[in-house]
């Protein structure tokens, strides 16, 4: 498996190789209020454009993550919380409910 995985990297850089090899002709970049950039590879311009998303993408996913991250500490201190005042009411831990599916999961019919 693991030679595989080498093999399939080793592909992945090879056509990445061959892409950047095939744009490497100068393009002008123009930007805002006639600010021009010329002769820039084009290689060079993907691979801005291809970061620059990666990171917008980045960003856009940190919102959800903090607010999972939240969630998750809260629903943690809930089940503290609560392991704790069944501890003090001196009754016997209940057992955690298994759903039927795990112990005979459901064939295709």
């Amino acid at each position: 498996m693991r030679y595989l995985v080498w093999v399939l990297r080793l592909l992945v850089f090879v056509i990445v190789l061959l892409f950047a090899l095939k744009n490497t002709e100068p393009v002008q970049v123009n930007f805002f209020a006639e600010h021009i950039i010329q002769d820039v590879p084009l290689i060079v311009v993907m691979l801005g454009a291809f970061i620059l998303g990666l990171v917008m993408g980045l960003l856009l996913m940190v919102g959800a993550l903090m607010r999972r991250r939240r969630e998750n500490n809260r629903l943690r201190r809930d089940i503290d919380r609560l392991q704790e005042r069944l501890e003090q009411s001196g009754q016997a831990p209940v057992a955690p409910a298994v759903a039927p599916e795990t112990l005979a999961p459901l064939a295709p019919s």
